[in-house]
């Protein structure tokens, strides 16, 4: 083979091949037969900092919760062109990631939390080779005790331990608290059962003379029979009634009022007591017999007895009424109400004919009214009906709402064809199966009566 080549003597053939001319022939060269070995490039952590301060590294290296600003450099050996290196770093235990490819000889971490880290670090050389280990350093930064487990395990121990010490002291507290308790509930109780005695029998003594005056009230009424053809539904709220009827009788007339004294139980029966004894001298005494004078001089009676002694003490009741005067000679009715009204039922119709719109008694009538006189020609089957309001304004029903007045103008127009007694019946049933479970707001009166 020559050694000396010829100026202009070379040639690359077609697969590849350069053909160098010699001083002593041709020599053939084939690059493919030439295999360049590269290898790996070296690759070294050089040095770290903690905290910007440098630290010697060392294997396993443990770092308190302080040291948490860590800074790597590191460098690769590249003799061909070190200037084309490249490196990729990731912490383990931070980052899952490798970092992006750069030439940067650094990398820096701050405010790391307590955990095990492995920092890695490779390069690539200028061609293209990166090391096929990673460079590694394990270094671990401790928790500060407040969060290690044997601190956290005493927290609890302690705080359970505390927490039986209270329940223990607050039991036993308790139980003395209780024994104490006991003794003053002890002392009460006794008291409380002297007392519910003495309650119980003063109960006992205020029951007994309202069912006395009971008695006395249904004495002075007279009784429900007095008159043919004619029904009373009487069904006071409490033991004594603040509603009331009283009838009474002349040689031609008979004479039939329903009336409503403000309130009811005791209070409306001191009122009914009032009435009864005003309408026995008004009418058997002084001798009235047409209704609108017997109210005028029932509201005289009523305010006279019930004469105050100051603003204070002016009594605000009085009362209303339905007052019915039949003459059974001539078949006429009279009539006259305060509030109340008279119902009528003639040939299959229902009249109602109001009263005056003030009542009996102080409360609210005025200086010189006087009551109205209505005078109505009757003939035989025709039924007249005078009532307190507790019939309609009692609730029940599915909506517990109130029976009302044209609920009764109804069912008085059914039971036409009844005679009085199964008609007092009907109605005393209609009212049990209407107000259902709720209780009786109001004395209920109701008087019917036929005509002959």
């Amino acid at each position: 083979m020559g050694i000396e080549t010829k100026d202009h003597a070379s040639f690359l053939d077609s697969e590849g091949n350069m053909w160098f001319g010699t001083a002593d022939g041709v020599t053939r060269y084939n690059p493919e037969l030439l295999k360049k070995k590269v290898s790996e490039p070296l690759t070294h952590i050089k040095g770290m900092q903690v905290n910007y301060v440098d630290r010697e590294m060392v294997p396993n290296m443990k770092l308190n919760h302080t040291e948490k600003s860590i800074i790597f450099d590191y460098y690769s050996i590249c003799l061909t062109n070190p200037d084309a290196v490249k490196y990729q770093v990731k912490l383990e235990g931070a980052e899952e990631e490798w970092r992006p490819v750069n030439r940067q000889t650094r990398a820096i971490y701050s405010a790391l939390s307590p955990n095990k880290y492995t920092f890695l670090v490779r390069a690539q050389n200028d061609a293209g080779v990166w090391n096929e280990d990673p460079i590694s350093f394990h270094f671990v930064i401790k928790p500060p005790f407040y969060q290690t487990w044997w601190f956290i395990l005493s927290c609890i121990i302690v705080t359970f331990a505390a927490i039986l010490l209270f329940i223990m002291v607050r039991e036993r507290n308790l139980i003395r608290e209780n024994k104490i308790l006991e003794e003053k509930v002890a002392i009460r109780t006794a008291e409380v059962v002297q007392k519910s005695k003495e309650l119980e029998q003063k109960n006992k003594d205020i029951t007994d003379s309202i069912r006395y005056a009971q008695r006395i009230q249904n004495a002075i009424l007279p009784p429900e029979n007095s008159f043919a053809e004619t029904f009373i539904l009487f069904q006071p709220k409490d033991i004594v009634s603040g509603d009331f009827y009283w009838l009474a009788m002349t040689e031609t007339k008979q004479v039939i009022a329903a009336v409503d004294c403000t309130g009811h139980g005791v209070p409306g029966a001191f009122m009914s007591i009032i009435g009864y004894n005003s309408l026995n001298k008004i009418v058997k005494e002084y001798g009235f017999i047409h209704p609108a004078e017997i109210l005028d001089h029932l509201n005289d009676e009523v305010s006279n007895t019930l004469q105050k002694q100051s603003d204070e003490d002016e009594v605000k009741d009085g009362m209303d009424i339905a007052l019915l005067v039949y003459d059974f000679t001539t078949k006429e009715l009279e009539y006259a109400g305060a509030y109340n009204p008279l119902y009528l039922v003639s040939e299959g119709e229902l009249i109602e004919i109001k009263g005056d719109r003030f009542p009996i008694g102080r409360s609210s009538i005025k200086v010189g009214q006087k009551f109205t006189n209505h005078k109505i020609q009757l003939k035989s089957g025709d039924t007249t009906y005078v009532f307190s309001d507790g019939y309609a304004d009692q609730f029940g029903g599915s909506e517990g709402k109130k029976f009302k007045s044209k609920a009764i103008k109804n069912m008085l127009l059914e039971i036409q064809d009844l005679s009085m007694e199964k008609q007092k019946a009907h109605m005393e049933r209609v009212m049990e199966e209407w107000r259902g479970n709720l209780p009786q707001i109001d004395d209920i009166l109701f008087i019917g009566s036929r005509v002959q």
